[in-house]
């Protein structure tokens, strides 16, 4: 079946993401180290209480930031003082304001499949801050809309084909995470590409089959398309 429509991924598909996160973990583990009971399990620690609060907090930055500042407080045993806790809350609205950094080709690799594709951004995260970032990208005068989603699952993505009017064979999704991104669209009876991106949150880590397209960049995508006919 004829590709009707594009979903793209946001975060480390479009631009840069878990980069950042992968830093701020780093400057937890650094703050609380002093105060640690294990200093030896601190990112696990964070990582475990990240996962625990999903199904609260859902994703994202201020998501990320309300565990650090409990797991600083489970693994201190109570003990973190006050200054560090502002400090995690300052490393998270860091986060939070950095400037959209897109990857390299994204632009051109929209501008190139604009022409013959329609597209949708399909993201996870906050509402308000996702928005912001793809206004900010100006990813926008090439995507007709982002969808920022609760989860990234089978009945999300049919909603979405649903929606456009397609069948699911006419929907492809473009991403990094084989989670989120590959698999569920593969139960519909879609398409995907795997794009990876060099940081992976690991919750999204799982496998395919070996089956899926995979480009080095996003850059190849026009051209992957173009072969496909």
């Amino acid at each position: 079946m004829t590709i009707s429509l594009i979903g793209l991924d946001a975060d480390d598909t479009l631009w840069h993401s878990e980069d950042g996160f992968h830093t701020v973990t780093g400057r937890f583990c650094e703050l609380l180290q002093p105060y640690a009971q294990d200093p030896s399990n601190l990112a696990t620690t964070l990582d475990m209480v990240e996962r625990r609060n999903m199904a609260l907090f859902g994703y994202g930055v201020k998501s990320f930031t309300l565990s650090m500042v409990e797991a600083a407080i489970e693994v201190s045993g109570g003990a973190v003082p006050a200054e560090t806790i502002q400090q995690l809350v300052d490393e998270g609205r860091t986060l939070l304001a950095r400037p959209v950094d897109l990857l390299e080709g994204v632009e051109e690799a929209l501008a190139a499949i604009a022409t013959r594709y329609r597209l949708v951004v399909i993201t996870k995260g906050d509402l308000l801050h996702q928005e912001q970032k793809f206004h900010a990208s100006g990813l926008d005068r090439h995507v007709e809309e982002i969808a920022v989603v609760s989860e990234k699952d089978v009945r999300t993505y049919r909603r979405l084909v649903d929606r456009y009017g397609i069948e699911p064979g006419g929907f492809l999704m473009v991403g990094n995470s084989i989670r989120s991104d590959i698999l569920p669209v593969l139960e519909l009876g879609g398409r995907a590409v795997h794009i990876p991106y060099e940081y992976l949150w690991g919750h999204e880590v799982a496998e395919h089959d070996g089956d899926v397209p995979t480009l080095a960049s996003i850059k190849e995508l026009p051209g992957w398309l173009a072969s496909e006919g």
